[in-house]
């Protein structure tokens, strides 16, 4: 299984050209975040995490051929934005795009992007099926998926588990019930907005406090504002097994 690393910011972190601070005055590549997003490349199948704003480019940029499943976090528009960019695919591919999230969040996509879903569509739409799933595991392509409930402030979203991997982003607060479900991944994905308390994700202890109980080979932070400083400097604090990830990253597993 490879997994790259689409993007790793948010939207409170993405460079502003007229903007001096540090992380969009720096050079390295490495504090250059785009929206967050993940790829996973198994058995043949190709699984994104998330479409925001930055999808269309993000695939260029990998030259990704096809996708397989789009599985979405949550309805905010960092996460979901990018829909309508998938229609480049729906013509290589010559079918529908699977799309896979909880009821509220279809219910986004359906109110986001509404021409889609009109009885009588405007020619060149985007194709989209989409699977409404909740906690419970479920198969795709013969590859188990296990959705992760997670807290994100008020709002219940979905992290993803495919077999030693684990991904979850945009949490403050994780169940001892669903935590049982991550145990046991060899390389886990958890998001830290930055080192100041937040109230709608984890900050970066809260991150490493996490991985300490969780005790993965490796662990990866992302959904990393700029708030939480330059990638150089922040790496030099974490244990030696967790690492800031940062946009172009891959993994194997």
């Amino acid at each position: 299984m490879k997994i790259t690393f689409l993007g790793t910011g948010t939207s409170q972190g993405v460079p502003i050209i007229t903007c001096q601070c540090p992380i969009c005055s720096s050079t390295d590549e490495k504090d250059k975040r785009l929206r967050s997003s993940l790829m996973i490349e198994i058995e043949n199948n190709i699984f994104i995490i998330d479409c925001g704003p930055d999808f269309r480019y993000q695939m260029l940029r990998e030259k990704v051929k096809k996708i397989d499943a789009i599985f979405i976090t949550h309805g905010h528009r960092d996460h979901i934005a990018g829909i309508d960019d998938i229609r480049p695919y729906n013509y290589s591919q010559q079918k529908a795009i699977e799309i896979f999230a909880k009821k509220d969040v279809l219910l986004n996509i359906k109110d986001e992007f509404n021409y889609v879903f009109k009885y009588e569509k405007y020619p060149g739409v985007p194709k989209i099926d989409l699977h409404l799933i909740d906690k419970n595991p479920f198969t795709f392509n013969n590859i188990q998926v296990i959705p992760i409930e997670v807290k994100h402030f008020k709002i219940s979203i979905l992290g993803y588990r495919i077999a030693d991997f684990t991904y979850i982003t945009d949490a403050n607060f994780i169940s001892s019930e669903e935590i049982k479900k991550i145990k046991g991944s060899k390389v886990i994905v958890l998001n830290a907005l930055r080192k100041q308390p937040h109230e709608t994700h984890f900050t970066l202890n809260q991150a490493l406090e996490l991985f300490a109980e969780l005790k993965p080979e490796q662990g990866y932070i992302t959904h990393i504002s700029h708030e939480m400083g330059l990638y150089k400097d922040v790496e030099k604090e974490l244990p030696a097994n967790i690492h800031l990830a940062y946009d172009r990253l891959t993994i194997q597993i």
